[in-house]
């Protein structure tokens, strides 16, 4: 008998959807208020989820959501380097 494993879901909050974890990319705040893209999803800190999408990043830049949901300023270098891994994987 096959057991079927939970997938966890994260929700996106520029986009509002719910997604398996692999499919989202965290943002992270330190206590010491630094911002920075967790790949890995185990930094230590408040994270926020965004959608694996060119769309969803410009949407969060628009509305800054990013910076809302973690009480922080957020740099644009995030915002570019968000873009960069997500065009990186999709030539993978």
């Amino acid at each position: 008998m096959a057991i079927n494993k939970k997938v966890p879901l994260r929700k996106c909050v520029a986009t509002g959807e719910m997604l398996p974890k692999k499919e989202m990319i965290r943002v992270v705040r330190s206590k010491e208020g630094e911002v920075s893209v967790d790949i890995s999803g185990k930094k230590p800190g408040r994270g926020a989820y965004v959608s694996k999408t060119e769309k969803a990043i410009e949407i969060a830049r628009k509305k800054n959501v990013l910076g809302h949901q973690l009480d922080v300023k957020i740099p644009e270098e995030i915002y570019d380097e968000l873009i960069l891994l997500i065009r990186r994987e999709s030539i993978i």
